[in-house]
């Protein structure tokens, strides 16, 4: 009985570190168009070699004031309304991770921590004693560290691969919901008619009550 005591606490132990170690970093994605716009260039230089984004057009990127020549030079050959398709040939991706890439088009909301937890993984490399390299968030990743935060020489550079990664993520929020923008808008407008309307309606059975009395 008390090796099997002990076996549960080792097991309590193991998984509160592991719990403590993965815990998800919190940020504020930007929405505004600059900050999306250099997130798609983040991520097309870090990301599209392997990965695609089916349901984003190069069109799309038009939409968020990114030059024509640059999304020219991305999309090559492909037509305007060709998806991000990853550069590596689906076989030469088999070969090298024994499955395909995910595609990124949702990932961001894909994932319990949606924007928090693709950060966190992001920047979750690490070196392991073995001189191997690790990631606290998803132990079990085949993706090598495509930021190369786990060899950052000092605070300095990790600090500006934290900031590539949260470009990254910001365009990935902007990707798996690209009209949340206009909807907050939107709704910003509704609320205020709603509240003027209110405010009209207010003052006209003020009036009338004032008749009745």
């Amino acid at each position: 009985m008390s090796k099997l005591l002990k076996i549960m606490l080792l097991g309590c132990l193991s998984m509160s570190a592991f719990a403590e170690e993965a815990k998800l970093e919190k940020i504020q994605v930007p929405t505004d168009k600059p900050s999306i716009a250099k997130g798609a260039e983040d991520w097309i230089n870090n990301c599209l070699t392997c990965h695609t984004m089916k349901y984003v057009k190069y069109r799309d990127l038009l939409s968020l004031g990114i030059d024509k020549a640059k999304v020219d030079g991305w999309r090559g050959e492909a037509s305007l309304d060709t998806p991000l398709t990853a550069q590596m040939p689906e076989a030469v991706a088999m070969a090298t991770f024994a499955k395909l890439p995910p595609d990124l088009s949702l990932m961001a909301q894909a994932r319990d921590g949606g924007p928090n937890y693709v950060y966190s993984y992001l920047i979750g490399y690490y070196v392991k004693p073995d001189g191997s390299v690790g990631n606290h968030i998803f132990p079990e990743t085949k993706m090598p560290d495509p930021l190369g935060i786990s060899s950052a020489a000092n605070a300095a550079e990790r600090a500006e691969k934290q900031k590539t990664a949260k470009s990254i993520v910001t365009f990935l929020t902007w990707a798996a919901d690209p009209h949340a923008g206009e909807r907050d808008t939107l709704g910003k407008y509704v609320i205020a008619y709603l509240v003027v309307l209110s405010a009209l309606l207010y003052v006209v059975k003020k009036q009338i009550w004032s008749r009745l009395k």
